[in-house]
């Protein structure tokens, strides 16, 4: 049988070291003979030490594709001599840029069936139950395969455990009936994970006895898989705009990059402050109090500057620099950046300051978005503007997120995050005091996703929309790409602030005339 030419000329097919699960269970039954034998394996078979009863048993690997993700090798160990058994999978790629954080919303029994890759890197959490599955062997599973093993591996030293230490022993019982009422999964249905029992005295479910036990109504919980890697996976309904589903990467800190064996851990007092500016070039502060003296006092700031001075992590309590600078928009004014970088646990912040007056009006920008390029607009937002997006019925109230200086797809994603992990379940409306979930709780996880789904179409311009942007102060900016003639796109509004807004801003008890004299006649 001859083969179609490849490109390269040779007539011959090139090999894929990593077929898909499919692929494999083809070709094995492709491969199957009249005696049951394969003519050639798929797997590696490996002699190797049980490290249960110290007797050597058989360790199979399978190199293998996930769609939609990446190449994996599977491994699977089986002693013959004590039963005991072992699964694990290993990423067979590089390690990836930027790290990535999963997290599902789980709303019916049937999400209980999404399959998720958790590498060895990677931390679990379900924030409803405050449980945390630190990092160790790598799995891929199902959402109720991590809870079974989760259960199982909490009561193995369960019994020790209520006599050595009850109030420990205690609280890991309560957690252990919260998640077996997650799967609905009976006490009588645990097992020791293959342990000590050969696959033949396992029996089928068919051959298990029928015990008929009441199903308990499905509460709906978050699954949160983080891992600085990069090679885990959590999987999606259809498509990645599934609204249960949101993926978020991140840059890695330097602990986490020593975690993974990229970088060596430096000795006490090597590390150096990293970032764009180098210290030398820089205008060492005291404090931000300094910062104000001096810009009071020249009136003006070179933009090119970039001041520092120190203060402390509010996430770790070390110290840190924060860094500030001003910078010029075109066709807007000029706007202070302040940044900081905790070097000791990785914290980081940002946020964006007006560097001049107040205006006399407030400012109202409305822009069509109808494809990919408008996200790629550069937009300020100060932490006095609020944002609405008619179409889909998201009214952000002025504070929301604070100052940012980012695109429009920057946003967009910021929003969806903060929604998504901190607004989808919260209040006592999802469920009854029962634990059910009443019709307006389901009207509203309804209504919510819709949502979630809606605020996707905006993020990938699939759907157009209009973006209202209105800041009484006239602080935000939006980038015309047409500058410096208008855009067709894009409105501005000019209007007088009211004397609501007026007082919000605590511009009605400013003083800026006579307040020496008054000051001086109350002394």
């Amino acid at each position: 049988m001859s083969s179609a030419p490849t490109p390269n000329g040779t007539g011959e097919e090139k090999q894929n070291f990593f077929p898909t699960l499919g692929d494999v269970a083809d070709r094995t039954d492709a491969l199957t003979g009249e005696d049951g034998e394969t003519d050639e394996r798929e797997m590696q078979e490996i002699e190797s030490l049980c490290m249960r009863c110290h007797e050597n048993g058989t360790t199979r690997l399978l190199l293998t594709t996930i769609p939609y993700f990446k190449e994996i090798v599977v491994s699977s160990f089986r002693c013959e001599h004590c039963g005991h058994r072992d699964t694990e999978i290993q990423s067979a790629g590089e390690i990836q840029p930027k790290g990535v954080v999963y997290t599902v919303h789980l709303l019916t029994r049937e999400d209980l069936n999404r399959q998720l890759v958790k590498s060895n890197f990677a931390t679990l959490s379900i924030p409803d139950l405050q449980l945390t599955i630190p990092p160790g062997r790598g799995q891929i599973n199902t959402v109720e395969g991590i809870i079974r093993d989760t259960v199982r591996d909490l009561n193995i030293s369960q019994p020790v455990r209520r006599v050595m230490d009850p109030e420990t022993g205690k609280k890991i019982d309560e957690m252990l009936e919260k998640l077996r009422d997650l799967i609905n999964m009976e006490i009588e249905d645990e097992d020791d994970g293959g342990v000590g029992v050969d696959d033949e005295d396992v029996k089928k479910p068919s051959e298990a006895p029928t015990q008929q036990h009441e199903e308990k109504p499905f509460v709906p919980f978050s699954m949160v898989l983080d891992d600085p890697s990069g090679n885990s996976f959590f999987s999606f309904k259809d498509s990645p705009s599934d609204a249960q589903w949101n993926m978020r990467a991140f840059n890695r800190t330097f602990d986490q990059n020593v975690q993974l064996g990229l970088v060596a851990k430096p000795d006490e007092g090597e590390l150096q402050e990293g970032g764009e500016v180098p210290l030398d070039e820089q205008h060492k502060l005291s404090s931000l109090e300094e910062f104000e003296a001096k810009r009071a006092k020249e009136g003006e700031m070179v933009p090119e500057e970039v001041f520092s001075f120190p203060s402390t992590c509010s996430s770790c309590g070390h110290q840190l620099e924060t860094r500030m600078q001003q910078v010029n928009i075109p066709y807007f004014k000029d706007i202070i950046i302040m940044a900081a970088n905790c070097f000791a646990c990785g914290y980081r912040d940002n946020e964006v300051k007006s560097g001049g007056s107040i205006a006399d009006k407030g400012k109202r920008i409305s822009l069509k978005v109808e494809d990919e390029e408008d996200l790629s607009r550069d937009l300020l937002k100060s932490d006095t503007a609020g944002l609405e997006i008619p179409e889909i019925d998201l009214h952000l109230q002025p504070g929301t997120l604070g100052g940012r200086f980012t695109t429009l797809e920057g946003l967009l994603n910021e929003i969806y995050t903060e929604l998504s992990t901190k607004v989808f379940r919260t209040g006592d409306s999802l469920t009854s005091g029962i634990g059910q979930i009443n019709n307006e709780g389901q009207q509203g996880e309804r209504k919510f996703e819709t949502f979630l789904k809606g605020l996707k179409d905006c993020i990938s311009a699939t759907r157009p929309f209009t973006l209202i942007i209105d800041d009484p102060v006239s602080n935000s900016y939006l980038q015309n790409l047409y500058a410096p003639d208008a855009d067709p796109n894009m409105t501005i509004e000019e209007y007088e602030r009211t004397f609501e807004q007026n007082e919000d801003l605590g511009i009605n008890d400013m003083v800026l005339e006579g307040y020496n004299k008054e000051a001086e006649g109350t002394a």
